[in-house]
């Protein structure tokens, strides 16, 4: 018997601090760079006589989760050309942990989101490190922490959004899946199905690793099965929710979106999007940009697939890569679509973490600044939808 064998076995909590210290340097990095991203916001809305605070806690979306949150659902917003924004189209989870803060703090409901959206980036920064420490070693985890930290929209991860909170159980569901704690992964991927309408991706992760290893095995576990029925409870109870509602059954929800421009047809609103662009110039500058763009998330997500990515990953982030670039919504917000996707992060993380520390803290540092420049100009011009 070996020294380990004869260790006493960790409990939770010493296993959940163990994981921290690992964590610790990502975590610290990740709170860095969204930091200088806030200083970096303040001052050009200074200079811009706007409020960061503002841009942070009460614009777009931000809006339609605080009034889930003070009023409920059934608030619509109706457009001069006759369309009705319902909020029905927000999934819950965001607003409810707005109203339990406020409940307990003498928080607004706006600030409640921004500080549930902090805890929740450094939440999902966790996870992201966690997944990637498993698969490729702990320089590989500190390196794709930030390089989401770093994404061009990255500013979003602070703000009073969903993203950091779906993202944050996403990455806990998936590692859940890869360590074979199904009842875990199950609550989470039901919690993502009541954050995000993405939480599907999540919940056929599960199901499809579930498939493969049940085929393998010739088994199937109380466990596993109890985290296969629990995944898409979350997202199910609230779209049937919606139909009943609404009046429009299991279609209700999608008519909810309809209304808001949002479907899916396969890119081709996305393509005619670009090709407008190639009309004009300089917006056909625009143009080639979104095609570089979408080319090198194609490009990231094939060399996912060559790399030998587990399952889980790769389905989780085909359908998040799917849904974003192939609805016919807004087409400005695809890149903060793109956010929950940090499996696409992976390769480039392992490739920084061959590097010299000094050189991949070099290359990120830089690509930080460049970061929080754009996010602090971002938010003072067009922005999230």
């Amino acid at each position: 018997m070996t020294e380990v064998d004869l260790q006493e076995p960790r409990s939770a909590p010493a296993r959940a601090a163990g994981a921290l210290r690992r964590a610790a340097p990502a975590l610290l990095a990740y709170a860095g760079v969204r930091v200088l991203g806030l200083i970096l916001l303040a001052v050009w809305s200074a200079a811009k006589g706007k409020s960061p605070h503002t841009l942070l806690t009460a614009r777009w979306d931000s809006l339609w989760y605080t009034r889930v949150a003070d009023f409920g659902y059934g608030w619509e917003a109706r457009l001069p050309d006759g369309t009705v924004h319902s909020n029905l189209a927000f999934f819950p989870l965001l607003p409810w942990l707005e109203r339990l803060v406020s409940a307990v703090s003498p928080l607004s409901y706006a600030d409640a989101g921004l500080v549930v959206s902090w805890l929740a980036s450094l939440c999902a920064a966790w996870g992201i490190f966690l997944v990637a420490e498993l698969l490729y070693g702990r320089r590989a985890g500190v390196c794709a922490v930030v390089l989401w930290a770093v994404l061009p929209v990255g500013i979003v991860q602070s703000m009073a959004y969903s993203e950091s909170l779906f993202t944050a159980l996403a990455a806990w569901s998936l590692y859940a899946v890869l360590t074979g704690r199904w009842v875990s992964a199950g609550l989470l991927a039901s919690l993502a199905g009541l954050t995000r309408p993405v939480g599907a991706a999540v919940v056929a992760a599960l199901w499809a690793t579930a498939v493969v290893q049940v085929v393998r095995e010739k088994r199937v576990t109380w466990r596993m099965a109890v985290g296969v029925l629990l995944a898409p409870l979350g997202a199910a109870a609230y779209v049937l929710w919606v139909g009943h509602r609404t009046g429009g059954g299991l279609f209700g929800y999608l008519d909810v979106q309809g209304q808001w421009g949002n479907g899916f047809d396969g890119g081709l609103a996305f393509a005619r999007f670009v090709g407008d662009k190639f009309t004009s110039f300089p917006s056909a500058l625009a143009g080639l940009g979104l095609i570089v763009g979408v080319a090198l998330v194609i490009w990231l997500y094939v060399l996912c697939v060559r790399r030998g990515q587990p399952l889980a990953l790769l389905v989780y982030c085909g359908i998040v890569v799917a849904l974003a670039l192939c609805a016919s919504g807004y087409f400005g917000s695809k890149p903060r679509l793109l956010l929950p996707a940090f499996p696409l992060l992976l390769p480039v993380a392992v490739a920084l973490a061959r590097l010299r520390t000094s050189r991949s803290a070099a290359v990120l540092g830089g690509v930080a600044v460049a970061s929080a420049v754009y996010g602090a100009f971002w938010l003072n011009g067009s922005g999230p939808p």
